[in-house]
């Protein structure tokens, strides 16, 4: 029975959080950072326990995404939306005329073996990638959080795992962080109709 409640407060306590200003890493046990920049614009990834954090910075724009099971040690400054995890849901924001953020979330809870057959190939996939990966117990199966993205010249695209074994819940994100709106192109298409 403890574990039932244990699973749903994992589970239930995931969100997405977007800021419109960047965070100080103080507020996370940070175990694995890859910062990168282009010619437009500048990108950080920070992995920790069960949780990331993405930096999309524009000249004095700064953009963050959290993924994490503890939202409330987090501050409200700055914060353009909060969204539980659970579930599936698409969000999308425009930031100040010059960002569009784009994400879609999924979660789902598998049974045991299901569980151990997704890590295995999520710990495969992240050996081999160019991410980075963070693996560890906490009395039970291994858990596993794992982020990597993809440049490009406007835009990046993220991909984040994480892996929870007290809940057996795998809850997959995709964010997008592009340079400029959509709202053009929306538009366009609402003209057609």
């Amino acid at each position: 029975m403890s574990f039932t409640s244990r699973s749903t407060t994992s589970l239930q306590a995931y969100h997405t959080l977007l800021y419109r200003v960047p965070l100080h890493p103080e507020f996370f046990r940070i175990e694995a950072r890859e910062k990168s920049s282009h010619s437009n614009y500048g990108f950080e990834s920070w992995l920790f326990k069960g949780g990331h954090a993405f930096r999309f910075e524009l000249d004095d724009l700064n953009v963050t995404e959290i993924v994490t099971p503890e939202p409330g040690i987090i501050p409200e400054r700055g914060l353009v939306t909060s969204l539980p995890c659970a579930g599936e849901k698409d969000h999308e924001s425009e930031i100040a005329d010059r960002v569009t953020y784009v994400t879609s979330i999924q979660t789902e809870t598998l049974s045991d073996h299901l569980y151990q057959g997704t890590y295995r190939e999520m710990l495969d996939h992240g050996r081999m990638s160019e991410g980075l990966l963070q693996v560890w117990e906490e009395g039970g199966p291994p858990n596993l959080s794992l982020v990597e993205h993809q440049r490009y010249a406007d835009e990046v695209h993220i991909q984040g795992y994480h892996l929870r074994s007290d809940c057996l819940m795998v809850l997959r994100t995709q964010s997008i962080f592009q340079i400029g709106c959509a709202a053009n192109t929306d538009e366009d298409s609402d003209e057609g109709n």
